[in-house]
């Protein structure tokens, strides 16, 4: 595509949708700031590619996501491995998690929606050519949202801890000191196949394999000090 504007500017930007109404329609917003260039222009992957290597000016690429041929997270992918130096912003209908992940996984630096204000899209070109991350508010909210659902099938999905007994405790704590079974027997006034069989229980309950194990369980939930 034809080259544009080459006025001196600080930060030149490539714009990249497959919809040439779109393209021009951000172009034309973008030419009102004095810092950001439009540096080129394309409509598919393959042309953004040929055009970065044109114009090793650009800083920004301005990317769609859902494009015919080379999909916008397959261009991330190709940009990050051929031009490292420039940061990728996406400028997207999708606001889902998977697509976000998909975008944060590939190497990209931000995340709008194609609902953003002017205002918006420039300060998210700004910051990202300064390497910094920026996510619409839309685009935080879907990625807080999900990071509450995971930690919440964590939590649901995490066994409880197991209760002990007084006896086992005592136990525990005895063998958490490296006390043989013949001590603790005597130290508690039962037989050493009690003790045994105590330490056997807290294994099966704990799912350890082993009196190290055992000791690791009951640490990290605190079950001895």
């Amino acid at each position: 595509m034809e080259k544009l504007s080459t006025d001196v500017s600080n930060i030149a930007v490539l714009v990249v949708d497959d919809h040439p109404l779109v393209v021009a329609g951000i172009s034309t917003l973008l030419r009102k700031e004095e810092d950001i260039r439009i540096a080129a222009v394309a409509n598919s992957g393959s042309e953004a590619l040929a055009l970065l290597a044109q114009h090793p000016e650009i800083t920004v690429a301005l990317l769609d996501l859902n494009m015919p041929h080379m999909s916008g997270v397959e261009l991330i992918r190709a940009v990050r491995q051929r031009y490292s130096q420039v940061q990728i912003l996406i400028l997207s209908t999708f606001q889902d998690h998977a697509s976000v992940a998909d975008v944060l996984e590939a190497g990209g630096s931000g995340y709008l929606l194609k609902s953003t204000s002017p205002q918006e899209l420039s300060a998210a070109i700004r910051a990202v050519a300064a390497g910094q991350r920026y996510f619409g508010q839309e685009v935080t909210a879907t990625m807080v949202q999900n990071m509450e659902i995971q930690a919440s099938h964590a939590t649901r999905s995490s066994p409880p801890v197991v209760e002990l007994t007084s006896r086992e405790a005592e136990i525990l704590q005895l063998i958490a000191q490296e006390h043989s079974n013949q001590h603790i027997a005597e130290q508690l006034f039962i037989s050493e196949r009690t003790v045994e069989s105590h330490r056997k229980n807290m294994l099966t309950k704990t799912k350890s394999k082993s009196v190290i194990g055992l000791i690791r369980y009951a640490l990290r939930n605190k079950l001895i000090p």
